[in-house]
Formats: C-alpha cells, structure tokens, sequence
C-alpha cells in the first residue's frame, strides 16, 4: 500500500474503518481511501465522500462529500450517483438543483437504484422543476415497485385507482396496493379495505373489508378506526359487537374525526 498499489489502499482504508484485524481508526482510514482516491479508484472516492459527508475520521464536509462523490459517480458507482442526486436535490455542498438532481437520479436509476428510481417517480409527478409527466413517474415508480419498495408499490397502486398516467384500472390498483399492504404500508391497507367494502376491483368482500382496516387501523390510521367501528356496529364481516365499535370510534375520535366524535356523543 505504501507502494501506492490502490486496492490494496482501499482494503486498508475498510480494515481501519471497520477495526477488521486493526485497531478501529477513521483517521487511518480517510488517510488510506484518499490515497486510493487520488489514483481514480471509484470505490474509494465514495467512501471518502461519505467519510466527508458524516464527518468520520474528518471535519465533516459537504462540499468536499460532493466532489469526490462526482469523481466517483462520474465513473458510473451507482450509490455515488444517488447520492449526488440527493444533495443537488437537497442542496447540500451546493446550490440546489433540480436538474441536476433528475440527471444524476437517472443514472442510477438507469443502474437498478431502487431509490433513486423513486424520487424520480416523485420528482415527475409532482413537476419538481421538472414538466410534470405521470407517464414518466408511472415508469419509474413500476422500476421501483418492482424491485419490492413499499412506497412505489403505494403510489403506483394510486396512479391505477386514479388513473394518472394510465388507463384507470381497479385491478392493477388492487394488485399492488396489496403488494404495499402486505409490507406494512397504512394507506395501501385502508385503501384495499374500500375497495373491497365497495366491490372496486373485486368481488365486494367484508370479511376482505374488515382484515385490511383492521390493519391500518391498529397502526393509528383514523378513517380505517371509524370505519371499523361501522362494521362491528352493523356486523359486516364480523360478528356484530358494540363495545368494540365503541372502542374504536373512540380511537378515531382521540385523533379528531368528527362523524366518531358525533357517534359517540
């Protein structure tokens, strides 16, 4: 490594930043990666910009993080490129920049970058500095959502259900709202329990109704409490049960909803 053989500077700088066989020292570890920088390696430039962006082992520095993340991205590192994307997006180490942003974004969406394929999607359905274009945020989103991320799954869920940048179709909105609501994700879960209330999609199903809401609704999602205190009250889907209703138009009160608060009163 003294020699100046890169990986080897590289896999010096990792030992020192992980305490693999060595005393941990960031410093050891910055004073290695930028040897290994300095001679174009890509993987150490990104985790010297990543050393200079959290302020490890270094004065942190963001307009240093910056540069050397663009040496790196510049050689296509997909993570370099994300995050360069986040802090032109952000405007951090630099003037803020949209079209910067949407530009390195792209590049490493182009590679697989699940989050990069996200903001994208976000970035063209909202118009951010950019023409807005559901088409291209549909196309991104569905990169993302199928690479598994709950929130693309989500949104694209709501793009069928709404029909933004694509034919409306029930079907598909219940699809990957499922895909969402199997991860966890509330919205994708209140929303599934609607459509299977009201037949959309699929065969109107309370049972269907009742599991989804009660899902968002034990994570804190107020319609889908009210709207599960309906079916225990009127016994859809469920065996008809007023305390329960009771219990959870309460909850739905707590967070403010009227029409509890008047079932309540």
């Amino acid at each position: 490594a003294e020699q100046g053989h890169v990986s080897s500077q590289l896999n010096l700088g990792t030992m020192y930043y992980n305490g693999e066989n060595v005393q941990q020292d960031h410093k050891e570890a910055v004073k290695w990666y930028t040897k290994a920088a300095e001679q174009g390696h890509p993987k150490a430039q990104y985790n010297l910009g990543t050393m200079y962006y959290n302020g490890e082992g270094i004065q942190q520095d963001h307009k240093q993080a910056l540069k050397w993340y663009t040496k790196a991205a510049e050689q296509g590192h997909v993570k370099a490129q994300y995050n360069l994307g986040f802090m032109y997006d952000n405007g951090e180490g630099v003037q803020q920049d949209d079209k910067k942003a949407i530009e390195w974004y792209t590049k490493a969406a182009e590679q697989g970058h699940v989050s990069s394929q996200f903001n994208l999607g976000t970035m063209y359905y909202n118009g951010e500095n950019v023409q807005q274009d559901h088409k291209e945020a549909l196309k991104w989103y569905t990169k993302a959502a199928e690479l598994d991320d709950m929130d693309a799954q989500y949104n694209l869920g709501f793009m069928y259900d709404n029909g933004e940048g694509v034919q409306q179709d029930d079907k598909k909105a219940i699809e990957w709202y499922t895909k969402a609501a199997e991860q966890g994700h509330t919205s994708a879960q209140y929303n599934l329990g609607l459509m299977y209330y009201n037949g959309e999609g699929a065969q109107q199903d309370y049972k269907e109704a009742f599991k989804w809401y009660a899902k968002a609704a034990e994570q804190g999602h107020t319609k889908a409490q009210y709207n599960l205190a309906i079916m225990y009250r009127k016994g859809e889907g469920v065996q008809q049960d007023d305390k329960e209703a009771v219990k959870w138009y309460t909850k739905a009160a707590e967070q403010g909803h009227v029409k509890a608060q008047y079932n309540l009163a």
